[in-house]
């Protein structure tokens, strides 16, 4: 394999020889049955479309959802128009309701699992909490009428509108009482969107803890779990060891998810992660090793991954989703590295020099010298020399 040259933070460059054979990973399985398992997947962009950064998102709708059926092959579920697909940064709720649509009618042919999401961004800040409660049930319903399971999604607009923790239990409740099927209440981090500052009525997490189990407690039939992006071991597994009895975690933690999802002997986080989009393959198997009760294999395959996913959502956070398309361009899932929004920007060439390194040291890329070329014409483009 042929060195490449890569930018390296501070300026100049190093040699790196990316390997030659991708890593040995088993082509589908068995069902996973230890633990559930989302992957939150990216959305591919029409590069074709003569669109602006700031007009509705062109979708490549073939690239998108073949990317789905990736990710159900491996025996992963799809948690659909949620952070990963770029919802309220490029993609618009028009683009996130079709995006429902066909991943729903796409999991149903494959028999996959999907979640999605349910939120408020059609309205535009700020908005009356009654505006608020309106938004999230005509998403609440196309998303039943689809098929697919609720994720109740944190909203920038009731976290604008909302005055007290009473109206977030207000809120909650009313929309708990209307679904039909215990959905997944989903508490996003200001890390992953500054707009959720102050999220469940407070910024002490403390205090915003005791709201956000006090919605769980009144309406425990309602809820199935509970997907916390905090990035917060230690808060994670308190809040799970609170939890009704039946009501699950899922681990949203891209920087500790190994140690979340083995647990400990009060209990284990189930999974719905970003960085399950390009580590999809690599977590399935871990998780079968989990299925057989095999801790240490199932630790010696997720370990490693841990300092490419901590580069990935490094600050700010929010970017992740940057080095997330970027992997799956060079791993050959789709043609381009384009994204809506314009997003392919965010990260600088050095960021996304070191996420190829990682990936390529952990035999994420199905064809490596593909990888390699494909890394090499981005170089080319940015004038580093051969």
């Amino acid at each position: 394999m042929t060195t490449l040259l890569l930018p390296v933070a501070g300026g100049g460059t190093r040699a790196y020889t990316p390997r030659a054979e991708p890593a040995r990973l088993t082509a589908g399985g068995p069902p996973l049955t230890s633990r559930t398992v989302f992957s939150a997947a990216h959305v591919v962009a029409d590069p074709f479309a003569d669109v602006s950064p700031d007009g509705p998102a062109a979708v490549d709708w073939d690239a998108t959802l073949a990317f789905r059926r990736h990710l159900w092959s491996h025996g992963l579920g799809v948690a659909e128009a949620m952070d990963t697909a770029q919802r309220g940064m490029g993609l618009d709720w028009q683009g996130a309701a079709e995006l429902i649509r066909r991943s729903a009618g796409e999991a149903k042919a494959a028999g996959g699992r999907i979640a999605c999401g349910v939120g408020t961004d059609q309205l535009s800040v700020p908005a009356t909490l009654p505006q608020v409660v309106r938004a999230y049930e005509e998403q609440l319903a196309l998303v039943e009428e689809a098929g697919a399971q609720v994720i109740l999604m944190a909203s920038r607009a009731l976290a604008a509108a909302a005055a007290s923790p009473d109206d977030y239990l207000e809120t909650y409740g009313h929309l708990l009482r209307q679904a039909s099927e215990p959905v997944i209440l989903h508490w996003l981090g200001p890390m992953f969107d500054p707009a959720l500052e102050g999220y469940w009525g407070s910024a002490d997490l403390d205090a915003a803890t005791e709201t956000f189990l006090a919605v769980i407690a009144a309406h425990p039939d309602k809820v199935d779990g509970i997907k916390v992006s905090l990035l917060d071991a230690g808060r994670e597994v308190a809040l799970r060891r609170r939890l009704p009895r039946g009501v699950r975690c899922y681990t949203g933690d891209d920087f500790h998810y190994p140690e979340l999802i083995a647990g400990d002997d009060h209990g284990f986080s189930h999974a719905l992660l970003g960085i399950f989009d390009p580590l999809g393959p690599l977590a399935a198997e871990a998780v079968r090793m989990l299925d057989t009760g095999d801790v240490t294999a199932f630790r010696g395959l997720l370990d490693p991954t841990v300092e490419l996913s901590r580069h990935l959502f490094q600050a700010p956070t929010r970017y992740y989703k940057t080095g997330v398309v970027f992997l799956a361009w060079l791993a050959g899932h789709q043609t381009h590295f384009s994204m809506v929004g314009g997003l392919q920007s965010a990260r600088s060439l050095p960021h996304l020099a070191r996420a190829y390194e990682l990936a390529d040291g952990l035999g994420l890329f199905p064809d490596p010298p593909l990888a390699a070329a494909r890394m090499r014409a981005l170089l080319t483009v940015h004038g580093v020399p051969r």
